[in-house]
């Protein structure tokens, strides 16, 4: 006498732990078949920070070596982020370029991130034919660019990127706590945390700093007063000139 075989049950996720599919190669793989290669990855890090660099990452993953665990940065560990880091920088062909907090300040933060990102592709070993980016704005560049929003989760050229734009600027922010100390760079990265806003209080902005995020500008009015009001000469200023070019303008 048979016995039916019970049935198979689906593992089922923890309670409040939702399922996230791996970012694959589906979308480098469709052009490699067409015969459109090399394709790029980018992504940058730095973009919400208080004070330190945007740091831009574009990578060219080998179609027969990529390796395993690639994820959005933010979705690994350090730990993996760094191990990750080393196997990509092994097997892949890579490139950083960094937006200074001078850059961010005169450009605005958009338009630094976007001129790294492009910085990071022209600075790869050979021009890919085809990018894609992290994102809603494509790059200025003479090959095909396609903006992928939340291309870290989606697409595993841009997550490698990612891990490369997030640990290279890790590194850089501990590095920048030894120039100067008391901000706490090396456990916060220069984000707008409470001990950071409470240190940027207390000791005013560092030459690291982005001089016109919010509170940069508070501490900035506290321990250098005087700058904000040339600030302020200058814009009013700037703003005269405008009003008597319009002036003329009219009456021409």
């Amino acid at each position: 006498m048979s016995r039916d075989k019970p049935e198979k049950k689906d593992a089922k996720l923890p309670k409040g732990v939702i399922a996230v599919a791996p970012p694959t190669f589906l979308r480098e793989r469709a052009l490699f078949k067409r015969g459109i290669w090399p394709v790029a990855g980018c992504d940058e890090a730095g973009r919400g920070p208080l004070a330190g660099p945007v740091v831009a990452a574009a990578v060219v993953l080998d179609p027969n070596r990529i390796p395993k665990g690639i994820d959005d940065s933010k979705r690994l560990t350090a730990e993996k982020r760094e191990e990750l880091f080393e196997k990509i920088c092994a097997t892949s062909a890579f490139a950083v370029a960094f937006a200074s907090p001078a850059r961010i300040d005169r450009d605005n933060i958009l338009r630094a991130s976007l001129w790294a990102l492009a910085r990071a592709v022209h600075a790869l070993p050979e021009m890919p034919r085809h990018v894609f980016v992290d994102g809603r704005d494509k790059l200025a560049l003479p090959c095909e660019c396609d903006a992928v929003i939340g291309g870290d989760g989606m697409v595993v050229s841009i997550a490698a990127a990612s891990i490369i734009a997030k640990v290279t600027r890790d590194r850089l922010m501990s590095a920048l706590a030894q120039d100067c100390p008391g901000y706490g760079f090396e456990q916060h990265k220069g984000y707008a945390v409470p001990d950071h806003l409470e240190a940027l209080d207390r000791l005013g902005p560092s030459a690291h700093h982005r001089s016109f995020f919010a509170p940069v500008v508070a501490a900035r009015a506290k321990h250098q007063p005087w700058t904000v009001e040339r600030e302020a000469d200058l814009f009013a200023a700037v703003d005269t000139s405008i009003e008597a070019e319009i002036s003329a303008a009219n009456q021409v």
